[in-house]
């Protein structure tokens, strides 16, 4: 049929548009092109890592700096006054501090749900101005059922930042180079304790100002920190590789393409892209070594959460002032920090999980023994100078068993619960650490010191058991690629079959 008059009008502007779509897949096409002629470990991909690291790592530091400040500075206000001015006795203070770890386990995977269906960048803000408001408000509890309210509050308003920090650090590097990107961002977390200690003591200062105690201003001070951070978080953190402002598409292309063929075997590919789904919520629950290194992760929560809130009064009561006890915890948790980051980085050079989690377990043991065998307060010097090694020995092993599952679980809807609840229902092991360091039995605290030595023991078991459990499965793989080939296996699954298998796919391959 010949073209009518209407027709002839539209075709220049239909040639327009096929030019202009030629051109954008051209263009697209181009870095691609461009992305798939870099080299992974050449000097254009740690360019491109590097900006990566300075955009997103310590802006995630900052924040968890922030987040864990906030979460143990219950035990700098003990120090600073907090259980005379609240008529507070027995047990009511380790209640306060349990408290918020009941919301903060169990929100923390619908957190990461809602995480998988928003920006991250967006979430985080809502969590921190949230949580920065109840530690605000809580400078004007006045009452010990006020703080347990405000406690409670605290614990549901944090509970989604580690799990969504931790999950959105994976999207961004390969198994072997997330570890030291995350033991830097969790090193925050060691250095708080050091920086609580010296905010405290200057905070302290300013007691009786406008009519407020000195914990009151630590809450107050710094509740007001992550509220401004918040102002502007959800427009600096990157959200991932694929939307990130920050980068050139050839950038983006390289980062998405190096990620998805990171599968521990040179085989198959993986993704980050999937939709969030029942079934990968079911998968990342389900998983039973998601379990077992729960086990492994209350050997950490155990000794740090009840150590954290505990140990400026163990210091004060060698026979040191409320002030100065707020000062020497600061050397404790700068050589936690030091001990994180050597461990983080030896891990990942040798690309080896487990026999550094046991290390860290043994140290954190060796100095829970000493701590055992001492007559406090007879030694204060000694007893001091072994709090180090139970601090360096559990701030260490947890970054690396956190990298270690987070290695493990693909693809990411699966990982993003599968991390939630490894990090949720360990974080229940801070409801026992906060109820074994009992008042009546300082500065000895023997329940307190032997529960988390126990808790070190079954760890370093569970640990040796879910080694063995990925090193079986890795052999169980290897046995099939030799015995059917990979054009063998790929034929029977589709190409989104065996992305959405995840680690449960024939070419994917466990850290050990």
């Amino acid at each position: 049929m010949a073209p009518t008059t209407e027709d002839v009008k539209l075709a220049p502007e239909e040639g327009e548009k096929k030019i202009e779509d030629v051109g954008e897949k051209r263009e697209g096409s181009d870095s691609e092109l461009e992305a798939n002629a870099i080299d992974f470990d050449g000097p254009e991909a740690r360019r491109i890592l590097s900006k990566v690291d300075y955009r997103l790592v310590p802006v995630l530091a900052l924040l968890y700096l922030v987040a864990f400040i906030d979460r143990s500075n219950i035990g700098n206000a003990r120090v600073a006054g907090l259980t005379t001015d609240l008529n507070m006795k027995g047990l009511q203070y380790n209640t306060a501090v349990t408290l918020f770890f009941v919301p903060y386990t169990l929100l923390e995977v619908p957190s990461n749900i809602v995480l998988k269906l928003m920006r991250p960048s967006h979430w985080i803000a809502i969590l921190m101005f949230s949580w920065g408001l109840v530690m605000t408000l809580m400078s004007l509890t006045s009452s010990y059922g006020g703080l347990l309210a405000g406690r409670f509050f605290l614990g549901v308003t944090e509970s989604g930042f580690f799990p969504a920090a931790t999950f959105l650090l994976t999207l961004w590097y390969r198994r072997y180079e997330v570890q030291r990107r995350m033991a830097v961002f969790y090193v925050a977390a060691s250095l708080s304790g050091a920086f609580s200690g010296l905010l405290a003591f200057a905070i302290q200062k300013l007691d009786g100002r406008s009519g407020l105690e000195g914990w009151q201003w630590i809450f107050l001070i710094e509740g007001l920190v992550p509220i401004a951070l918040a102002l502007i978080i959800w427009k600096v953190l990157p959200d991932s590789p694929e939307t990130a402002s920050f980068l050139t598409q050839t950038e983006r292309d390289f980062l998405v393409r190096r990620l998805a063929e990171e599968t521990g075997s040179g085989h198959g590919r993986v993704t980050n892209q999937d939709k969030m789904g029942k079934k990968f919520v079911i998968a990342g629950i389900s998983d039973w070594k998601v379990w077992a290194a729960v086990v492994v992760f209350w050997g950490n929560t155990v000794g740090v959460y009840g150590f954290t809130a505990t140990v400026p009064t163990v210091i004060s009561q060698l026979g040191y002032s409320a002030a100065n006890a707020q000062l020497l915890t600061i050397p404790i948790y700068v050589f936690a920090s030091i001990m994180t980051i050597i461990f983080a980085w030896w891990s990942d050079h040798i690309q080896t999980r487990s026999p550094f989690i046991v290390a860290g377990f043994v140290i954190a043991a060796c100095g829970f023994i000493a701590q055992l065998a001492i007559p406090h307060p007879k030694y204060p010097g000694l007893t001091y100078g072994f709090l180090f090694p139970v601090a360096g020995g559990l701030y260490c092993p947890f970054i690396i068993l956190v990298s270690w599952i987070g290695n493990s679980l693909a693809p990411s809807s699966k990982r993003a619960v599968g991390m939630a609840l490894l990090i949720s229902v360990g974080n229940m092991g801070g409801i026992m650490g906060s109820n074994i360091y009992l008042d009546r039995e300082k500065p000895k605290y023997r329940t307190g010191f032997g529960v988390s030595l126990g808790m070190c023991c079954g760890a370093i078991v569970m640990t040796f058991v879910l080694r063995w459990a990925y090193a079986r499965e890795n052999r169980k793989r290897e046995a099939l690629f030799a015995e059917h080939g990979e054009g063998e296996i790929r034929a029977r699954y589709s190409d989104q079959e065996m992305l959405e298998l995840g680690d449960k796919s024939p070419f994917f391959k466990y850290t050990l």
